[in-house]
């Protein structure tokens, strides 16, 4: 049961009115009842206080001072029907979605659903992408934790942060997304790692395997090779991204120019000399060819036009990888 303090301040927080702090609290009773094995009554808990906080509608978490500016908190709009992906990653998060929703029925035969997900693949092919799709199909907030910001220089103050948001995570049920999670997952073996981040890297492995929470938790990274093995056995599934394929690029730029698309369209060589791009450069692309259609006034996009703005995308691409 709860504990004695627990039941005073949730009682303290009700005749206040401050229904935040009642939820906060509620939400800590359901996490103290996991760890004692309750998880029928932790999880009855947190969709009572689901549920109410739905009638209010959408909130922002308010997250302590010091971590403040380190997430990022959107309430996401993109659909599953609108990310352009290949069959396997988008099986592979409708499987997620799946069995969020019928996480009760995998509990009560002793099986978790999947909620840790490690997402590796270069910048701009969908990787945040998914993160908002999960959260927007899931009617959940999602959280953005800036990695590369939240490591510091100080010995213990990193590893304190991180304490801070598995709290959190605990606490408020959402999707938050580890962003450049190599800032923090760095192989242990390398010569150059200091202790610090080694430490780091510790107590973030030890954080996610204790993690009992019902929020999905997301990590992405650019350089896989970079991380430490011990992390893959960490996340439930490790989904692959790459540039997209041919139909791909013909299936985005579609959606994207949409009626401003000329109805004789030289595909053949838009196709050709998209190849290498991410789906975010080719998104760049058509979003820039409208905007140029817009200004010169002209109401239909050409294969021309598009191959100008995607030329501009290769060069930029190109300097990159120089």
């Amino acid at each position: 049961m709860a504990t004695a303090e627990q039941l005073k301040s949730l009682i303290r927080s009700k005749f206040s009115e401050d229904s935040e702090r009642f939820f906060s609290i509620a939400l800590q009773v359901a996490a103290h009842e996991a760890r004692q094995g309750h998880t029928a009554l932790a999880h009855d808990i947190r969709d009572i206080i689901d549920a109410e906080r739905k009638k209010k509608g959408p909130r922002l978490v308010s997250f302590p001072r010091n971590l403040q500016g380190l997430v990022l908190t959107e309430e996401p709009t993109v659909p599953l029907t609108a990310m352009v992906t290949p069959p396997e990653v988008r099986e592979r998060l409708q499987r997620v979605l799946h069995e969020y929703r019928q996480q009760e029925k995998l509990k009560s035969h002793g099986l978790k659903h999947r909620r840790k997900i490690l997402l590796i693949g270069p910048p701009g092919t969908g990787k945040t992408m998914s993160a908002m799709v999960l959260a927007k199909e899931l009617h959940l907030q999602l959280h953005t934790i800036q990695v590369d910001r939240l490591v510091t220089k100080f010995m213990g103050e990193t590893s304190a942060k991180l304490r801070q948001i598995f709290d959190l995570i605990q606490q408020e049920h959402g999707v938050y997304l580890f962003d450049e999670f190599d800032a923090i997952g760095g192989d242990r073996s390398l010569d150059n790692e200091v202790g610090e981040m080694r430490r780091v890297l510790n107590a973030f492995l030890q954080f996610i395997e204790q993690d009992s929470s019902d929020s999905l938790i997301i990590a992405a990274t650019n350089n896989p090779r970079l991380l430490d093995r011990a992390l893959f056995r960490r996340f439930d599934d490790v989904l692959y991204y790459d540039n997209p394929k041919i139909e791909e690029r013909k299936s985005l730029i579609v959606n994207i120019l949409g009626t401003f698309m000329e109805a004789q369209f030289a595909w053949h060589k838009v196709l050709q000399d998209s190849k290498g791009l991410s789906h975010a450069e080719i998104d760049l692309a058509c979003r820039d060819a409208i905007k140029n259609a817009i200004l010169a006034d002209r109401k239909k996009i050409s294969a021309t036009h598009l191959l100008l703005t995607l030329h501009e995308r290769q060069e930029v691409h190109k300097g990159t990888r120089e």
